[in-house]
């Protein structure tokens, strides 16, 4: 956890980057465990809940880079794309609304895109460059 908060854009970035890779890897392993497994459609528990951990070291590390950036445009837009992934997940989730797969790799490459950035332009060099007191 402290590793999280200390590298947070990394990790963001990272979590980000992984739940891409989770999200499209899942259509094909399905098929092959189908193809394997006749008539079985069942996911593993683990697989179905890695969008949850996803999340959550996400959180910890939106929190964390936007107490720290430099940047006061930064703050919101981690915590808007932030929710909107989390929304989009808890949609798919529980199917509220039917919406394209698209929508999700675009909100999740947005804010590995903002932790990068973030990483790269947003760095308190002092503590009394960032927007957050003390």
């Amino acid at each position: 956890m402290r590793l999280i908060l200390e590298k947070s854009d990394i990790f963001g970035a990272l979590a980000s980057t992984l739940c891409i890779i989770h999200c499209l890897a899942t259509p094909f392993i399905f098929i092959v465990h189908t193809s394997a497994v006749t008539g079985s459609e069942a996911s593993p528990v683990w697989w179905r809940n890695l969008d949850y951990i996803f999340l959550m070291i996400s959180f910890f590390a939106v929190a964390r880079s936007a107490k720290n950036t430099s940047k006061t445009f930064m703050k919101p837009v981690l915590w808007i794309n932030w929710v909107t992934l989390f929304l989009l997940i808890i949609n798919e989730k529980i199917k509220w609304i039917s919406l394209p797969e698209t929508i999700i790799y675009i909100t999740a490459i947005t804010l590995a895109i903002f932790h990068i950035y973030n990483l790269k332009f947003c760095q308190c060099k002092t503590n009394t460059c960032c927007t957050h007191n003390g």
